[in-house]
């Protein structure tokens, strides 16, 4: 089969026109898989020196990674040490994480199986490491890896938005969290939760356009919350599949009313007749 020149010439003018060295995805997720295995996972040696050796080979592949991109080994080399300097209290933030699950889901046993076996908790470690790069301005490798996360698990959540500390993702698949998203403190989350934005236009690319999450908010499966002026206030309980685009004052309780009606020999509606 011929292949035709003018698609080759299009795709090579297409390819002059990017900014960094070639990038390989495979190592943005080796690199993720490694660092979440060495942070939380049993290893066949835990020694101090094995522990030191995993840490500079991480270092090593985050920094040629970032150098692959900027293109720019000083200022790669500034950009990874910012990293590992906020990886302690990355890791004390995610064992808050984890003690939430523990604490609230009643099928969580132990930290090990939340390690394991938790797809919300993996989906959160990932959003806080890409969340860091975020705020140090490392372009691109943020989305790289929070979309290595969205693949993995279903939970989409932006390296932008703000989340606070003992964060809560019970399931978790089918939830979305936008970029300019403000989560507070001890809020927890069920599948199928969307925190989007009304208006998606590329004009406001630069404005809040997600919406706000006081503290100690339950959400629950399929609600959908609006827009960069709504404000969902501290302890309020948001129910299932309701749709938000509106303040709601702390304390709040808000859910769909439900109605259970038994049927009796009277033929039903017509609405209600089908055949599958």
């Amino acid at each position: 089969m011929a292949i035709p020149n003018h698609l080759i010439q299009k795709i090579y003018q297409g390819k002059q026109n990017t900014t960094h060295e070639f990038f390989d995805k495979a190592k943005t997720k080796a690199f993720v898989k490694d660092l979440y295995q060495v942070l939380f996972l049993p290893q066949k040696n835990n020694t101090e020196d094995q522990l030191k050796s995993s840490f500079t080979t991480l270092y090593d592949s985050l920094f040629s990674m970032i150098v692959s991109i900027t293109g720019n080994g000083k200022e790669a080399e500034k950009d990874t040490d910012t990293f590992f300097e906020a990886l302690p209290e990355l890791y004390d933030l995610l064992v808050l994480d984890a003690q939430s699950i523990l604490e609230f889901d009643p099928a969580a046993d132990s930290l090990e199986e939340i390690y394991l076996a938790y797809p919300g908790f993996f989906a959160t470690y990932v959003y806080r490491i890409s969340h860091q790069l975020w705020n140090q301005k490392v372009r691109i490798l943020p989305r790289i890896i929070s979309e290595y996360a969205h693949s993995k698990t279903g939970i989409d959540i932006h390296p932008g938005a703000a989340i606070g500390k003992s964060f809560f993702i019970d399931h978790g698949t089918g939830i979305v969290i936008g970029e300019t998203t403000v989560i507070g403190d001890h809020v927890k989350i069920y599948q199928g939760v969307t925190l989007g934005a009304l208006n998606v236009s590329k004009e406001k690319a630069h404005q809040k356009r997600h919406p706000n999450i006081e503290d100690h908010v339950i959400i629950y499966s399929g609600a959908t919350i609006l827009g960069g002026n709504t404000t969902i206030g501290r302890e309020s309980i948001i129910g299932g599949n309701v749709w938000i685009t509106q303040d709601v004052p702390a304390y709040s309780l808000v859910y769909h009313k439900s109605e259970i009606k038994i049927k009796d020999n009277i033929s039903l509606p017509e609405s209600l007749t089908f055949v599958i």
